[in-house]
């Protein structure tokens, strides 16, 4: 049985990298908060899709990827992009 999710773009920043993507979220209750998922316990890596990654030390120069494991202790600052679109996936 699927849960349904809504498809979120954020932007994380690690000490090397601003790193823009989407991840998948619980559409309601529990972990439905981009901060309740970053602080789950049982994750050690955050799954993200249609990504763009900028080091921080080379701006303008941003890499493309289909996906990527980010691992979420080199998460520095993480944050909702405005245009998230909300949509289900089952």
């Amino acid at each position: 049985m699927h849960s349904e999710q809504r498809d979120v773009r954020i932007a994380v920043e690690t000490d090397r990298y601003r790193i823009v993507g989407h991840v998948l979220l619980p559409r309601e209750g529990y972990r439905s908060r981009l901060t309740d998922f970053l602080n789950a316990g049982e994750r050690e890596f955050i799954a993200m899709t249609d990504v763009e990654m900028e080091s921080l030390d080379r701006p303008g120069q941003a890499v493309r990827n289909e996906f990527i494991a980010l691992s979420r202790r080199h998460v520095v600052v993480a944050m909702e992009l405005e245009g998230s679109d909300g949509l289900s996936v089952a």
